[in-house]
């Protein structure tokens, strides 16, 4: 009998599909949204050169000077070094060993840190939506499919200190309900690129008018829905998409949830539910660690960035001065 003989290479793959996989994990290294927002940043300086008839790829420092100088009269100081970043990134794409866009050229750095020095760094973000606020959001819900959707949202929103894409990325599988209330597993966020994942806890509210559990619980039932994402689109008439809920749809629900409650809506976004999140913790003295844990901040320095005037006044040296 012909003894059994086993290779110990594996099968010969081609020079293609070597290099096709190689692009599909290349491609894979950045989040959807940053390459997005790269290929957005970038079609705005082609653009800039084309309409000043300067050349854009291989472009030049002086180049990206006169167009950072030229967009700081309407974007952040963090937008335009994002913007370098994307001008980086399609030279090095180009295979251009030089990027005309890092701040090692001389031009470039010195421009820079002229638009941070007259415009200044602070990030504005959206307004955070405090408990008071998000109590007059859920009194205020349609009472139907929609606002039970709604008010789901905003409360664990609120309570898990949820990214949009967080809160659009939910899977019925990501849900464990318990008598403690339910663990929501993250498979992956903003700064969890490679999907090691966390778990987030929302305990059972102090009222069951904006308890999350209970309002997570009603909307699920009401919706029927058993498997795929949790937050859905409802249709006029009550239908239900069988797709999740982009993240950039989040921010303009919850302006039109904001505004039935009277609330000021142009400084309100999807990120306002994180932002108050941390805030209204800070408020209520919460240490800083469970914030962090609750939210996923990787550094203090970031978290604080969150932190918005309302925690000011609650530990403030000019109260112990007796004036």
């Amino acid at each position: 009998m012909r003894p059994n003989i086993y290779s110990l290479t594996t099968p010969a793959v081609s020079l293609e599909e070597l290099i096709q996989k190689a692009q599909t994990f290349v491609a894979s290294a950045k989040a959807p949204a940053t390459l997005k927002a790269y290929r957005n940043d970038w079609r705005d300086f082609e653009s800039w050169c084309r309409a000043h008839q300067l050349p854009s790829l291989p472009s030049t420092p002086e180049t990206v000077a006169l167009y950072i100088a030229d967009r700081a009269s309407t974007l952040a100081s963090g937008t335009i070094t994002r913007r370098l970043t994307s001008i980086t990134k399609a030279h090095q794409a180009a295979r251009y060993a030089d990027s005309p866009a890092t701040t090692r050229h001389f031009i470039v750095g010195e421009t820079l840190k002229g638009i941070r020095r007259t415009l200044g760094t602070a990030q504005k973000g959206k307004d955070p939506l405090l408990t008071a606020d998000i109590r007059k959001i859920v009194a205020a819900r349609r009472k139907d499919l929609l606002g039970l959707r709604d008010c789901a949202l905003t409360l664990v929103g609120f309570a898990g200190g949820f990214r949009r894409s967080e809160l659009a990325c939910i899977n019925i599988y990501d849900l464990k309900f318990s008598a403690d209330g339910v663990t929501v597993n993250l498979r992956k966020s903003k700064t969890d690129q490679e999907g090691a994942g966390r778990e987030v806890g929302l305990p059972f509210g102090s009222s069951q008018k904006t308890c999350p559990v209970r309002a997570l619980r009603r909307w699920l039932a009401a919706a029927k829905i058993s498997e795929g994402p949790i937050f859905r689109s409802v249709g006029r008439y009550g239908h239900l998409s069988p797709r999740g809920l982009h993240q950039d749809s989040i921010g303009k629900l919850l302006k039109r949830a904001a505004a039935r409650a009277n609330l000021k809506v142009d400084a309100i976004g999807g990120h306002s539910l994180r932002a108050g999140c941390v805030t209204q913790c800070a408020i209520n003295g919460v240490r800083e660690f469970m914030i962090m844990r609750q939210t996923g901040h990787k550094t203090v320095a970031t978290l604080r960035r969150y932190i918005r005037s309302g925690e000011i006044f609650r530990e403030n040296a000019a109260a112990g001065l007796g004036i």
